[in-house]
């Protein structure tokens, strides 16, 4: 009788990937990156173990963000107090703060739950071109092959 694959925590092996976000619309950036992170890219997926990889997404200013959306598309955040809801703009938030951009949108596509929270920790996302990671050798991957 065959048995599914279920990946042991120890038996995990992880790599460090570099996407370029260089015209790249934010969605299809995050989907990828999301599947990165969850080890979906990988044969030994399982679903309740962390079998992702480490993501480093460089040039994170420069992402597009298609049709209107840099004017229409609104991130929220509340304070918790009587008109303590502020908005921000898509544009704006790519303009002053791109990780943060980035981020919420890869956030989003991961469960949200403590596996989630685990998997979120493994994404480094930059502004510019240059990263501190240099040590962890990472391999530069081409998203348009991946789409």
């Amino acid at each position: 009788m065959r048995q599914t694959y279920m990946a042991k925590k120890n038996e995990v092996e992880r790599n460090w990937v570099i996407l370029d976000a260089t015209d790249i619309p934010l969605g299809r950036l995050s989907t990828v990156v999301a599947s990165i992170l969850r080890g979906k890219n990988k044969p030994t997926y399982t679903p309740h173990i962390d079998t992702g990889d480490f993501v480093i997404v460089i040039n994170a200013d420069k992402v597009a963000l298609t049709g209107n959306k840099a004017e229409d598309k609104l991130y929220h955040r509340y304070s918790g107090y009587q008109g303590g809801l502020k908005s921000t703009k898509a544009g704006d938030m790519r303009a002053n703060n791109s990780r943060r951009l980035v981020e919420l949108s890869v956030k989003g596509m991961l469960p949200a739950n403590r596996l989630g929270r685990k998997q979120f920790t493994k994404l480094y996302v930059y502004g510019g071109a240059e990263h501190n990671h240099a040590a962890q050798q990472p391999t530069l991957l081409d998203i348009n092959t991946l789409i």
